[in-house]
């Protein structure tokens, strides 16, 4: 504890950065992400990628977040929002040193924890709202990433014009680990982790535009959450395509597989897919390479020693977006096992890099990857048989192996890029603007507001995907 506290002493917050001023027409936004670096999951890519081209639309972005800090692009504002970092490494769940309880959120987030919850997205919600209070004349609007905390209802009752990103139903989340979880008291502690989705859930149904990634997602959390269907917009996630692009330079290694998972949970789907590695090594060379970092003892930590797979399996994480592309050019075949997506940036990475995908049909898969044999392999969810069989088939067929990533990329490029989805979140703020009526900042192109979302959305180019 006292080696914690220590660190505490010596963490130094960074400054904050002014953002580049809009353009003629340009909106200002202030980007609001509890949790906002890239390599703690796809919230922090989102945040990355999006203000990034926001900006290269002319807008002004200033990203509100707390720790781990977000890696953002040159134009693009920062205003740290500093927490208790309670889950930092090398100290989980640490115990701070009573002078950091500064202030409500503080305790609040303290308290949370202690009794097996998650707080961050309750405290975040606070810390925010306050960091917006002194700063109504700087920003046209607040955009919310998937945070979903009371305050911000604090935010709209302060008189902000408030959009939220949800990538998908936390419910399904907590629906997975449920079903997976071993015993009574499993099953108590998982309900005591999630209890922060009863605030989300309640917040979400007051929002007056909410965004989200897929048709399948919109659908889940009208469904799960109770969210009105005519209040959520579908504008897809993107990816850079210059960066996640074949590599002419690179040879694939034989037999090497490749999947990328930002969490060990069981909604991603690796244990299925290091149970269908076994089964492939017993007829053939293969490895795995894992981008991210299981839990020490957790599931996929277990199942590597149950099954004899340490020799196979290997583990990176801490890489840049280029060593990320580099390896998915090294990989013959790139898998996403997931029991359930809400859209899967990890699937539009590798098929942007012209690798093969094998993916399950687990919520949007189907919806952004197209149609089985065609732009990829689909397998139902859950089945180490049916990713063993396809996976050894295409590592079979280097043809198909061809075929397939050259039709992926080609699906990638029409449908799936940062500058897509950029220009339909811009559409968002200016048809929520539009909504607030005459005095509004940026009265420009809006939609319908008893339909809830833009013409121009509704035909989004996630929409032909769903038909696929």
């Amino acid at each position: 504890m006292q080696e914690s506290w220590e660190r505490s002493r010596g963490i130094v917050v960074p400054a904050s950065v002014a953002a580049a001023d809009a353009a003629a027409g340009g909106l200002r936004v202030a980007f609001l992400v509890y949790r906002g670096n890239p390599q703690c999951g796809g919230q922090g890519v989102y945040t990355r990628h999006l203000t990034r081209e926001l900006v290269a639309l002319g807008h002004s972005v200033t990203v509100f977040s707390g720790q781990p800090w977000p890696l953002l692009d040159e134009g693009v504002g920062f205003v740290p929002v500093p927490g208790l970092d309670l889950y930092r490494d090398p100290d989980p769940f640490r115990l701070p040193h009573p002078r950091e309880l500064r202030d409500l959120a503080a305790v609040a987030e303290l308290g949370v924890m202690l009794t097996g919850g998650f707080g961050e997205p309750f405290a975040f919600s606070l810390r925010a709202r306050r960091a917006l209070r002194a700063r109504r004349g700087a920003f046209d609007l607040v955009h919310d990433n998937q945070c979903l905390g009371t305050g911000m209802l604090g935010i709209l009752a302060d008189g902000w014009p408030l959009l939220t990103t949800l990538h998908h139903p936390i419910t399904v989340d907590r629906q997975l680990a449920l079903s997976h979880a071993p015993g009574p008291w499993q099953r108590y502690t998982t309900r005591r982790w999630f209890g922060f989705l009863g605030m989300q859930m309640r917040v979400a149904r007051q929002l007056p535009r909410i965004v989200t990634v897929s048709h399948s997602s919109r659908a889940d959390i009208a469904a799960q959450m109770g969210v009105e269907a005519h209040r959520m917009t579908v504008v897809p996630v993107g990816v850079d395509h210059d960066v996640f692009r074949p590599r002419a330079d690179v040879v694939p290694v034989p037999g090497r597989i490749m999947v990328t998972s930002s969490s060990d949970v069981p909604m991603k789907g690796l244990v299925p897919l290091l149970e269908a590695v076994a089964r492939l090594r017993a007829s053939r060379d293969v490895e795995l390479v894992v981008v991210g970092r299981p839990r020490k003892g957790g599931r996929v930590d277990r199942a590597l020693d149950r099954l004899g797979l340490r020799a196979v399996v290997r583990c990176i994480s801490g890489i840049t977006d280029e060593e990320l592309a580099r390896c998915y050019a090294e990989a013959e075949i790139a898998v996403v096992p997931s029991l359930y997506e809400g859209f899967s940036l990890p699937a539009v990475e590798a098929m942007a890099c012209g690798v093969p995908v094998v993916t399950t049909t687990g919520g949007a898969l189907p919806e952004v990857v197209g149609r089985d044999g065609e732009t990829a392999v689909l397998v139902p969810p859950d089945d180490p048989g049916a990713l063993a069989a396809a996976i050894g088939a295409l590592l079979d067929d280097p043809a198909a192996r061809a075929r397939l990533g050259a039709a992926g990329r080609e699906r990638v490029l029409r449908r799936f890029t940062w500058r897509v989805t950029a220009e339909g979140t811009a559409e968002c703020y200016r048809a929520l603007l539009e909504e607030r009526g005459p005095g509004a900042r940026g009265r420009v192109g809006g939609g319908d507001p008893a339909r809830g979302a833009s013409p121009t959305l509704d035909a989004s180019p996630l929409t032909g995907a769903a038909a696929c």
